[in-house]
């Protein structure tokens, strides 16, 4: 798609992928666990605090924002930053919009693995979930949609996880909203 040229690969990698785990303890491929980490530990952990997210990805090393043109092509117009977090792996942003949904998004990810995989992290993190709905996008007749409640304790996140049906590699996108 268009708006991943604006996006280089940085050098640097996200070694820690869910709340305290290596991306080795991960189940699945690369790609699918390297999104799954990124959107565990900055749209799950600061869910509703874009002021401490984006705080978190600055100091995080491997993350830095884009260049103006580039935010755009991911914000759409909304206010918001958006972070280079790609690693040797693929390319990953995070999207944390001034509203305080965030949005983690792979340009190349198996949508089937990388579901299975949110869903084993988010039971080994003891993270309850439920999906309330799936279907396929009416307009973009490749993407599939499934939506979730989670919580833990007193935290709760809606959940959108839309990616490319079937099982080859696609755009995969990891959204909450507090």
């Amino acid at each position: 798609m268009t708006r991943w040229h604006r996006l280089p690969i940085c050098a640097g990698a996200l070694v820690a992928v869910t709340l305290g785990a290596r991306a080795a303890d991960i189940p699945g491929s690369d790609a699918a666990a390297q999104i799954v980490g990124l959107f565990m530990q900055s749209c799950v952990r600061f869910a509703g605090d874009p002021v401490g997210l984006r705080a978190w990805a600055v100091h995080a090393g491997a993350m830095r924002p884009l260049p103006a043109e580039g935010q755009q092509a991911f914000l759409y117009g909304l206010p918001g930053e958006v972070f280079d977090a790609s690693t040797n792996a693929g390319k990953l942003v995070l999207i944390s919009e001034t509203s305080g949904a965030c949005s983690a998004m792979a340009d190349s990810a198996s949508g089937t693995e990388v579901v299975k995989v949110l869903e084993q992290v988010m039971a080994q993190a003891h993270i309850n979930f439920t999906m309330t709905h799936e279907d396929d996008d009416k307009s973009e007749k490749i993407l599939h949609h499934r939506e979730y409640t989670a919580s833990q304790g007193k935290r709760e996140w809606q959940m959108l996880v839309s990616t490319v049906k079937g099982t080859a590699p696609g755009e995969v996108m990891l959204t909450t909203s507090p």
